[in-house]
C-alpha cells in the first residue's frame, strides 16, 4: 500500500511519515535521497540519522539518489513473502527529482548544458510504475513547491513544473494521500471532489 505525503518546507511531513511507519510495521527501512554537497548538508543529516536511531524504531537506512525505481523493485522481490513486511518510507521526492533534474540539465563531464529530459521523464515514468507494483508499506514523501512565487531562472522554473508533475502522477497510484500543514496532516483523498457519474 503506497502512501503520498506532501507538505512544505519544516510541516512536519517527515516526522508524520516516520510515525506513520511505525504504526504499520514493526521495523523500517528508511530511502535518503540526498546528496551530501557540502557541511550544512552533512550535518543535517548526520541530525536525522541519529532523531532516527533515537526513536527506538528499527530503521534500516539505504542511501540512494538515483536508482530508486530499481531499489523499489529490489525491495518488493526481497520480502514479498514476508509475513510481516518493512514500512518503507522514501525521503524525500524532491531531493530524488533534484539530483535527476542536474543530470538531465548538465553534463558534469564535458561542461555542457545536456537537455537529457527524456532521461529524467523515463526516470519517473520507472518510478511511478514500481510504487504502482509495490504490495507492502510504502510512505513517499515530497514538498509541495509550486504554491510560491514563479521562479525567476529557467531552471527553478522546470523544476517547479517537473515537481508538479511527478507529485500528481505519484499521487493517483497510491492508496492515501497527505498534505501536512503545521504540523497537521489532512487526508486529501478522503476530502477529493469527485465528478459524479451521469
Amino acid at each position: 500500500m503506497a502512501i503520498f505525503i506532501t507538505g512544505g518546507a519544516r510541516s512536519g511531513k517527515s516526522g508524520f511519515a516516520e510515525a506513520y511507519a511505525m504504526k504499520l510495521a514493526k521495523q523500517g527501512i528508511y530511502i535518503a535521497t540526498s546528496q551530501i554537497w557540502d557541511d550544512e548538508m552533512k550535518e543535517r543529516t548526520a541530525h536525522h540519522r541519529a532523531t532516527r536511531e533515537q526513536s527506538g524504531y528499527g530503521w534500516r537506512t539505504i542511501e540512494e539518489p538515483l536508482a530508486l525505481a530499481e531499489l523499489l523493485e529490489r525491495l518488493e522481490a526481497e520480502h514479498r513473502e514476508d509475513a510481516e513486511r518493512p514500512a518503507v518510507l522514501v525521503d524525500c521526492l524532491t531531493l530524488w527529482l533534484t539530483n535527476w533534474l542536474l543530470r538531465a540539465d548538465y553534463d558534469t563531464e564535458s561542461g555542457q548544458d545536456a537537455n537529457r529530459y527524456d532521461e529524467l521523464h523515463a526516470e519517473a515514468d520507472k518510478l511511478i510504475a514500481a510504487v504502482a507494483d509495490y504490495t507492502g508499506p510504502l510512505l513517499l514523501v515530497t514538498n509541495e513547491v509550486g504554491s510560491g512565487i514563479v521562479p525567476a531562472y529557467p531552471l527553478g522554473r522546470r523544476f517547479r513544473d517537473e515537481a508538479g508533475r511527478l507529485n500528481r502522477k505519484l499521487a493517483a497510484v497510491c492508496a492515501e494521500a497527505y498534505l501536512v500543514v503545521a504540523g497537521m496532516p489532512l487526508d486529501l483523498k478522503k476530502h477529493a471532489f469527485a465528478f459524479g457519474e451521469d
